[in-house]
């Protein structure tokens, strides 16, 4: 793998400002960061850093992402190393086009950049446990899940055990809606009977906590749809 002390992430990417964002946003996250701009110099350089992660546009000039995706995979060297696609297509079955090449996740465009880096972040726990701390910070709240404590700010926010499943869910995925059904699903259980209310009632406590007078509520009621956390929150 790339360098011993940092992760590396591999961006190929030809949309010059998009790549610029990812780098400085994964550079300060701290992951060392390399750059191609079509499939030819993307082999090459992927060959060249041994990435920990690679970041693929699906569309690029010359050889697509997936056709790049298809012969890092047939390379040995390149085979386990994890793919995170970009896309501009929604149509599920160009995802499932993505996935089966080889992808191990897609992030569809536009994306917000707190998602981008909860995905990446997810990846890296994965491959190099002992390199990426267990730690999700989303603007001035950080869940460190090793210690299971949340802190907002300088104060430490105390949750009971099922506020603080709730909280983990929401902010693993910033800007998605999960709907009661599968929060509960989540946090209880699928087998377990629980009424949708209760979500309402858990989500007030976690509020309660989380929310000192004039601070900001990062917790969004989706009306019909469920909650999210507020991916705008970082920004």
């Amino acid at each position: 793998m790339g360098d011993s002390t940092k992760p590396s992430v591999l961006i190929i990417e030809d949309e010059a400002a998009l790549c610029t964002l990812l780098r400085y946003n994964l550079e300060r996250e701290g992951y060392k960061v390399y750059e191609a701009r079509n499939g030819e110099e993307a082999l090459s350089v992927a060959a060249e850093s041994s990435p920990d992660l690679i970041i693929l546009d699906w569309m690029l000039p010359e050889l697509s992402g997936i056709e790049i995706c298809r012969r890092l995979r047939a390379r040995g060297d390149l085979r386990s190393v994890p793919i995170i696609m970009l896309t501009a297509k929604g149509e599920e079955s160009d995802r499932i086009r993505g996935l089966d090449t080889g992808a191990d996740d897609y992030i569809v465009k536009p994306f917000s950049m707190s998602e981008f880096l909860a995905r990446v972040r997810a990846v890296m726990r994965r491959i190099r446990p002992g390199l990426v701390e267990d730690v999700i910070a989303i603007g001035d709240i950080a869940m460190d899940r090793g210690s299971h404590r949340v802190r907002r700010a300088n104060r430490e926010v105390h949750l009971g055990p099922t506020e603080y499943r709730i909280l983990e869910r929401l902010m693993q995925y910033p800007g998605r809606v999960f709907s009661r059904e599968q929060l509960l699903d989540t946090v209880w259980g699928a087998d377990v009977y629980v009424e949708d209310r209760t979500v309402d009632v858990h989500i007030g406590r976690l509020r309660k906590a989380l929310n000192q007078s004039g601070e900001r509520d990062p917790v969004r009621t989706v009306r019909s749809a469920g909650y999210s956390f507020d991916e705008t929150f970082a920004s």
